[in-house]
């Protein structure tokens, strides 16, 4: 498997469009809400310290053999930034492995914007050298389930780091 780079994703509502260091600013202001941080852990970011963190996302993985794929998540009708994706594409004993992560901006969630975005992002997902998806959701986070759940995840009853794994097995004829 040979590195996969992000590419523009285009749903109903959303462009989710390859990360850039730019993008610092504008996502400082959508992810300053505390509230955001209640079930992933930490706390909201400044635009600096978030520009150093994307320089080092897009520099990628230091392992070859992984890829990190991100995403700003961009509402066309506003023409605004609410939120990212993200998959690390990484090789396992099943074949290719992407574990993903949604996040959108307080102010534009209930909208059916996470959803629509990690649909996107597996429809994509789909089309990469990629068997298994995988997203970790704390217990408690119902939004995060719902999402999960309504892309097609089920929970595998498996936990990481306080998190409850859950599974989409999008090409389980590839072989490894």
């Amino acid at each position: 498997m040979g590195a996969i780079r992000p590419q523009v994703i285009r749903t109903e509502r959303l462009g989710l469009v390859p990360l850039r260091v730019d993008h610092a600013a504008e996502m400082a202001n959508v992810l300053a809400d505390p509230e955001l941080y209640t079930f992933i852990g930490g706390a909201p970011l400044s635009a600096r310290t978030l520009r150093t963190r994307y320089e080092r996302i897009i520099a990628g993985a230091p392992d070859p053999a992984v890829s990190w794929c991100n995403w700003v998540v961009r509402l066309l009708d506003e023409a605004r930034l609410v939120g990212t994706v993200q998959a690390t594409i990484s090789p396992s004993d099943r074949g290719p492995i992407a574990e993903i992560a949604w996040i959108v901006g307080t102010a534009w969630q209930r909208r059916g914007i996470a959803k629509e975005a990690a649909r996107g992002l597996v429809d994509w997902l789909r089309r990469q050298p990629v068997r298994d998806v995988v997203a970790h959701i704390h217990p408690d986070h119902r939004a995060s389930a719902a999402v999960a759940t309504a892309t097609g995840f089920k929970p595998t009853g498996q936990w990481q780091n306080g998190e409850l794994n859950w599974r989409l097995t999008i090409s389980p004829n590839r072989t490894p």
